[in-house]
């Protein structure tokens, strides 16, 4: 497959995080500053290399991320990846921190911290978690925030909560996926891909 682009990357990105959602190219290039041609060659560009499918509803195509396909959910991880090795250093540092909460499947940090540096109140943090690490998972924060000037402010979720929320757009939640992605990718990809099935 070839080098994909900024804008590529950024619309496979946006389409990943907003899976509760329908995107054709219009709607794509106004979400990304770009004009409607751009976002009509981008699209048609990751369906030929099969990482979107597209499909006709009336006069629009419509495109949707290929997560059967390996290779995408690979190349999502990648990108997931990359934010967070490329943030700036305050985000670091939170990413750093997040990494002791050993007993969640996946961590997502989110919120004002990712703004600017000094304006977050707290650090909020989305963690899936399994019913029997709970408490074990709060504990692990709780040890966090006694040796940290800001504290996390946790956001608990079963896979089946998230994957709910995530269905009825609740606002939390949704806007949680826009953040940094601390580990457990595989785990959000599987989980946003059982929401398109």
């Amino acid at each position: 497959m070839r080098d994909i682009t900024s804008n590529e990357a950024n619309f496979i990105l946006l389409v990943f995080r907003h899976p509760e959602s329908s995107y054709n190219a219009n709607n794509i290039a106004k979400l990304l500053g770009i004009s409607p041609m751009g976002a009509l060659k981008i699209a048609k560009n990751l369906v030929k290399d099969r990482v979107f499918l597209s499909k006709i509803l009336g006069k629009a195509i419509f495109y949707d991320l290929n997560l059967s396909n390996d290779y995408v959910c690979d190349y999502i991880q990648f990108l997931l990846k990359r934010e967070s090795v490329d943030a700036a250093p305050y985000v670091k540092r939170w990413v750093n921190e997040i990494i002791k909460a050993k007993s969640a499947s996946a961590a997502i940090l989110f919120g004002s911290v990712l703004k600017k540096q000094g304006e977050a109140k707290d650090i909020d943090v989305l963690f899936i978690i399994d019913d029997g690490k709970f408490s074990k998972l709060k504990k692990e924060v709780e040890e966090i925030n006694l040796v940290n000037d800001k504290k996390l402010h946790p956001i608990y979720q079963t896979e089946q909560n998230f994957k709910e929320n995530l269905k009825k757009q609740d606002k939390i939640i949704s806007d949680s996926l826009n953040g940094i992605i601390v580990f457990g990718h595989d785990e959000l990809i599987k989980l946003v891909k059982s929401i398109k099935q």
